[in-house]
């Protein structure tokens, strides 16, 4: 790390970005964890203060957007005053970047569930899903598993993985864990809970913003993935969904890449919910299908971890 300080901007953080996901790799292979659970903790016990389906529709707006920023604004005002004291730049921003990347080990949990529905062990699959979403398993089918597993995988290696790497190279690391605090305040106070229908309303807008554009780049690189297939149709499909604000070009492309359907009802503290269907016509998803989303998922990340190093390389060569 020594010649660290000689690269150029970019370069430099495409090395403290690889360092870190090397190093978290390595001590997820051992130990599983997730730096940011006391703060998750936290959400959930102002949410259980301040949040009250007593008050006006306003007011719970309102309690929502203070929320925010009584939890954000001293939080990120100390770490930025502390930097400053920080002799050791680039350890400060590695740790900084550590705590605002996802766990990692997802793929193993999803391929665990995989193989537990093929072995017709139902219940232990909807044991091991369960912590990871936010809908209700308890019903589900194997199929409904199969389909909530896909769409968990896809939208945390997205949201937890690769946005935040995406704003910690176009803006650094306090602007990474800004939005992975965001984040997790969105999962705490998620609007498709009907006590956080309007508390969380502006932490999911400023979340849907923050993704926009990061979910389209995702989605180009995927789709790039079925050139010399059907790259124009499924173009032509989920054209339809770039300016939404939210993740459906993405849920769909990936549903057209496997041949499968995915989204539609989902149940979120036992209250049916109807959302978009992608696919429609193809066939429901099955435990092998888990797998290969997992495929089409990695191939993005290596093809977007390619790209960085060899556009690093490219910078430093002609400095």
């Amino acid at each position: 790390m020594m010649n660290l300080p000689e690269l150029n901007t970019f370069s430099y953080s495409v090395t403290i970005l690889l360092s870190v996901i090397l190093v978290k790799a390595l001590i997820s292979s051992f130990h599983i964890h997730e730096p940011l659970t006391f703060f998750r903790f936290y959400c959930d016990r102002l949410a259980d203060k301040v949040s009250k389906t007593s008050s006006s529709k306003s007011q719970q707006s309102i309690s929502g957007l203070v929320s925010i920023i009584v939890s954000l604004a001293p939080l990120l005002i100390i770490i930025w005053l502390f930097e400053a004291f920080v002799t050791v730049k680039w350890l400060w921003q590695s740790m900084l970047l550590y705590i605002a990347v996802g766990g990692f080990g997802l793929t193993s949990r999803t391929k665990n569930i995989a193989i537990a529905l093929t072995a017709n062990q139902k219940y232990l699959a909807k044991q091991t899903i369960q912590p990871l979403v936010l809908r209700d398993t308890s019903s589900l089918s194997n199929m409904g598993i199969s389909k909530t597993c896909i769409e968990m995988q896809l939208l945390q290696t997205l949201q937890q993985g690769f946005i935040v790497c995406f704003y910690f190279l176009i803006a650094g690391p306090l602007a990474a864990l800004t939005y992975r605090l965001l984040l997790e305040m969105h999962y705490s106070w998620n609007v498709k809970c009907e006590r956080f229908a309007f508390f969380g309303a502006h932490c999911k807008q400023i979340v849907s913003i923050l993704q926009w554009l990061p979910v389209r780049l995702f989605t180009l690189i995927l789709l790039f993935g079925s050139l010399g297939k059907n790259f124009i149709l499924f173009w032509r499909l989920i054209q339809k969904h770039i300016l939404k604000l939210n993740n459906d070009v993405l849920l769909h492309c990936l549903a057209l890449n496997l041949g499968i359907r995915l989204g539609g009802v989902a149940m979120y503290d036992g209250i049916k919910l109807r959302r978009t269907a992608f696919n429609d016509q193809a066939k429901q998803p099955e435990p092998s299908d888990i797998i290969y989303a997992s495929r089409h998922i990695k191939q993005v990340l290596i093809t977007s971890l390619t790209c960085l190093i060899l556009s690093a390389v490219l910078l430093q060569s002609l400095n």
